[in-house]
């Protein structure tokens, strides 16, 4: 069992937490455009409250630990540690009581280069506690904008998670994919279970898009943020989603290892 003051250590090691790659001008510049209610960092969510930049530095300072002062413009931002680990916590509770229950899940990601294998391994003890692992409109296109304009992207699974890959980039079921801020992934989604009578997810597990789309929908979902996606915070202060975890959503991919076996541990579900 990976004990709480080993992870703190490998937090701050691996920069997941304390000073990260994301600086602050990215964040205070996503704080702007989601208080100018800018699609692209709404990501699929329609606050209920207004949320001015100022508003957005407080709660993201109570959420990440981030500084609130608004004259501290550059250089690294900063996400407490101990707040990614009360957050992993109640991440893990949340992973324990579907198992328990045996829910239907949906896991997604727009950051599959990063992130595919924490949630894959959260797929695999999810599936193996007996909660059906859902793979909805698999290969269906979906229409994002992007900067470049339109772009057509194929819905895919790979060990049980959702992303987007450019059509003809990777063949079905290759593990890269496409970054992806999107909401429209897990819309198409949970429209395509709907219609084929199947269950829905009782639980969404991801990132971006994934976890905004789907907790404006109605559904319960968890997930991953850093200190420029303020949409993911905002849900969870307006009671949308239900947990989000703080930290550095783009290190290399082995160090989100020790946190996969961290939550694994704590949700009774390790194998």
């Amino acid at each position: 069992m990976l004990s709480t003051g080993a992870l703190r250590a490998h937090l701050l090691a691996a920069r997941l937490a304390g000073p990260v790659a994301t600086s602050r001008e990215e964040s205070l510049r996503s704080y702007r455009l989601f208080a100018a209610r800018d699609p692209r960092i709404l990501l699929g969510l329609d606050p209920e409250w207004s949320w001015g930049a100022g508003d957005l530095l407080r709660l993201m300072a109570d959420k990440c630990g981030v500084s609130d002062d608004p004259r501290h413009t550059t250089g690294s931002d900063v996400i407490d540690p101990e707040r990614t680990l009360a957050a992993l916590d109640a991440f893990a509770e949340r992973l324990r009581e579907a198992a328990a229950r045996r829910v239907p899940v949906l896991l997604g990601t727009g950051h599959p280069h990063r992130l595919l294998g924490f949630y894959a391994a959260l797929a695999e003890a999810l599936s193996a506690a007996g909660c059906p692992i859902l793979t909805p409109a698999q290969g269906c296109c979906v229409d994002i904008t992007t900067r470049f304009g339109l772009r057509t992207y194929n819905l895919d699974y790979v060990q049980g998670v959702a992303l987007v890959r450019e059509p003809g980039a990777r063949p079905t079921g290759s593990e890269t994919g496409a970054h992806s801020h999107s909401p429209l992934p897990v819309r198409q989604a949970l429209a395509a279970q709907a219609e084929s009578g199947g269950p829905l997810p009782e639980l969404v597990i991801g990132d971006h898009g994934w976890v905004c789309g789907a907790g404006q929908l109605g559904f319960e979902a968890i997930g991953l943020a850093d200190t420029d996606d303020p949409a993911l915070f905002v849900g969870e202060a307006e009671g949308r989603v239900s947990v989000v975890v703080p930290l550095d959503d783009a290190v290399r991919s082995d160090y989100y290892r020790p946190l996969t076996r961290y939550v694994l541990n704590r949700a009774c579900l390790s194998q």
